[in-house]
């Protein structure tokens, strides 16, 4: 079994800690974190059984796959920090956003590089991962996909400009489900309902729904379709619609994520 390094050990990098090891993907020992807070390194260590590394220099000399997981202002610093000691045959996984695989080679060379879009459910195995790799990297992108597969599901993309779109639509789209949750509780609430109440009835809805229209996918059917089963003419449901229908919600959730995208895209660019 080959080594794992994680520059960085934040939210994302815990959870793909989490998924590999629990999904015996890699072993505790094959696994190396570092860290520029030591109080990091130390919990890592300690609730993982993880090995840490003194600094990103040492991690890189030891890693098979070195996982980029600093944040995006962070990145220059973290990747000439391991300048000269990147092992030969290495695999880079970036996930740091608007950060291009250009951008990766012109610090470290020809190397190997996929580069990620994940999402937050990846804290709970859930999450949605889309990967590009750069020329050198293609032969090897089935072992940076196995690393994302252990926490949600994963998919490839052969056009690196696409992931300004999945950051806008499944990087940042949790936050937009997390906004209409909070609206719902809320507003059941100035309806009446018990604040404990209106929560399991909401975070349930959206589970349920969102099962309910993983199966119809599988069976063909869309979320238009399910829709108008649950929209019957004349009831409540086709009410709340008429509403949303006023307020023009497809053109403002359109309207939404691709302000999201152009703003990957003024990020990738560094302007901004």
């Amino acid at each position: 079994m080959d080594t794992i390094g994680f520059i960085g050990s934040g939210n994302m990098a815990e959870a793909m800690i989490n998924g590999i090891l629990k999904a015996n993907v890699y072993r505790p020992g094959k696994v190396y974190v570092s860290d520029i807070r030591q109080e990091r390194i130390d919990y890592m260590r300690e609730h993982y059984g993880v090995r840490t590394a003194v600094n990103n220099a040492e991690l890189a000399s030891n890693a098979d796959v070195i996982v980029l997981s600093v944040k995006p202002q962070n990145m220059t610093d973290a990747m000439r920090s391991i300048k000269g000691y990147v092992k030969e045959e290495a695999l880079l996984v970036s996930i740091a956003a608007g950060i291009h695989t250009d951008n990766i080679s012109a610090e470290l060379g020809d190397v190997a590089i996929v580069r990620v879009m994940p999402n937050m459910p990846a804290w709970v195995d859930e999450g949605a991962s889309a990967l590009f790799a750069n020329e050198k990297a293609k032969t090897r992108v089935e072992k940076a996909r196995l690393i994302f597969l252990s926490v949600g599901e994963a998919v490839v993309i052969e056009d690196e400009s696409l992931l300004d779109a999945i950051t806008a639509v499944s990087g940042s789209g949790p936050a937009y489900f997390f906004l209409l949750i909070d609206e719902m509780i809320k507003t059941g609430i100035e309806l009446g309902l018990p604040e404990d109440i209106a929560k399991e009835l909401v975070l349930q809805t959206g589970k349920g729904a969102t099962i309910l229209a993983e199966k119809a996918a599988a069976d063909g059917d869309t979320p238009a379709k399910l829709v108008k089963k649950v929209a019957t003419p004349g009831g409540t449901t086709e009410a709340a619609f008429k509403v949303f229908t006023e307020g023009k919600l497809g053109e403002m959730v359109e309207t939404a994520i691709k302000k999201a995208c152009e703003r990957s895209k003024e990020l990738s660019t560094g302007s901004g």
